[in-house]
């Protein structure tokens, strides 16, 4: 009944996928974010992600990968989700501002030398760019994943993961492989997998 509507999904997010396997820039990309990630953990330091809605769930489950384990057991690595405290989320949407919610933990958590992570399909998210703003003036080192355009983020983030593709859907499913792969490259190359 369903079953040309579930082939065409299939199909247009193998078409995404194709895409990013032929964008030499954002394989680069990809590569040269897994080495920072890499050399925070070796150097103590810690993975910060936040996104909004579907992007939230793709930052807690990162960080889970990052802070349990991938493929095998390992020591944890220090990779936090900043929208999962919901009392603090709703303190400070409801005395300051939604848009203060995560630039107020990057600013009381991050330290030079940390990665902040902020996902975003919108690419316009004002959250998620405040964040980065502040995590630029303390020196963490920042990192957008986006859509296809990069929006506001592109301009402000030491690196821009932009997918190419403009459906929310499909951005967030090429999201999460990406989240993946960085997971299994950072895994390996610090546990010697």
């Amino acid at each position: 009944m369903f079953n040309e509507d579930i082939r065409e999904s299939i199909l247009e997010s193998i078409s995404v996928k194709e895409k990013m396997l032929k964008n030499e820039e954002l394989l680069s990309t990809i590569s040269k974010v897994s080495e920072e990630i890499i050399n925070a953990f070796k150097n103590d330091k810690k993975v910060l992600i936040c996104g909004n809605g579907g992007s939230a769930a793709d930052a807690q489950h990162i960080a889970a990968e990052l802070s349990g384990r991938f493929y095998f057991d390992r020591e944890p690595l220090f990779a936090e989700a900043l929208h999962v405290n919901t009392s603090y989320i709703t303190a400070v949407a409801n005395d300051y501002s939604y848009d203060e919610v995560y630039a107020r933990l990057v600013k009381a958590k991050g330290r030079k030398g940390d990665i902040l992570i902020g996902i975003s399909t919108s690419v316009n998210s004002k959250n998620i760019l405040k964040a980065i703003e502040i995590a630029n003036d303390i020196g963490v080192i920042t990192i957008g994943m986006t859509g296809e355009s990069g929006g506001k983020m592109k301009e402000i983030c030491r690196y821009l993961i932009n997918v190419p593709s403009r459906d929310t859907p499909r951005i967030q499913e090429a999201h999460i492989t990406i989240g993946h792969i960085i997971c299994e490259i950072v895994e390996r190359e610090l546990f010697n997998g």
